[in-house]
């Protein structure tokens, strides 16, 4: 950590998966080792976003959120981070603007679950997402129809990387994008919270 920043050099492959994490479960850690394997990455770091902008309650402290991140990925190719509030940024592109300025060289890519690619279009400035990055979409329960007919998914079809090159993507120049299906994980953030499962509570 450098004032607070991962450290990274110039030419490393790096995932990002950012969100709220209210609270992060092993689903999180499950496509996070995922994404390792499947998209060339030397590391992934993980976004513990101050808040959501599509949500209208505000999550769990910052330092709570943090803290149950690293209890559920302890794993020495990833990073927890507090990276936006640290930026001052809350939209996905402007942290990948704010990113790639303080981290010159280093080779980033955008991670989500097929959950997201669906309201892409929805995030703010999201086209500029696109063109600044590569993004690794990884297969989520009762997603993948809508993922692959979404509005993002029709007009970046021929950027498209098939899913058997998927290795290459963390070396892909944007705009590209790769959907792969992975091994399901059936547990949402959303599910724990109703069940009183957080906060402060055990890794799921």
């Amino acid at each position: 950590m450098q004032n607070g920043f991962p450290y990274a050099r110039a030419g490393q492959r790096i995932g990002l998966l950012g969100g709220s994490f209210d609270p992060a479960h092993r689903g999180h850690a499950h496509i996070t080792r995922e994404a390792l394997k499947r998209f060339g990455l030397d590391r992934v770091w993980w976004l513990v976003s101050p808040g959501n902008l599509l949500k209208a309650r505000g999550p769990a402290p910052l330092e709570e959120r943090m803290a149950r991140a690293r209890a559920v990925m302890a794993h020495p190719r990833v990073e927890v981070t507090d990276i936006e509030a640290r930026l001052g940024t809350r939209a996905t592109a402007e942290t990948l603007a704010g990113l790639r300025a303080r981290y010159p060289g280093v080779r980033f890519t955008w991670l989500m679950g097929a959950d997201n690619l669906a309201q892409l279009h929805l995030w703010q400035d999201w086209q500029a997402i696109m063109a600044m990055v590569p993004v690794g979409v990884l297969a989520r329960p009762g997603q993948r129809i809508s993922a692959r007919t979404s509005r993002a998914a029709k007009l970046y079809a021929p950027w498209r990387v098939p899913a058997r090159a998927s290795h290459l993507l963390g070396g892909a120049a944007p705009p590209a994008w790769c959907f792969v299906n992975v091994p399901m994980v059936d547990v949402s953030s959303t599910a724990i919270r109703a069940r009183g499962g957080w906060r402060g509570s055990a890794a799921e």
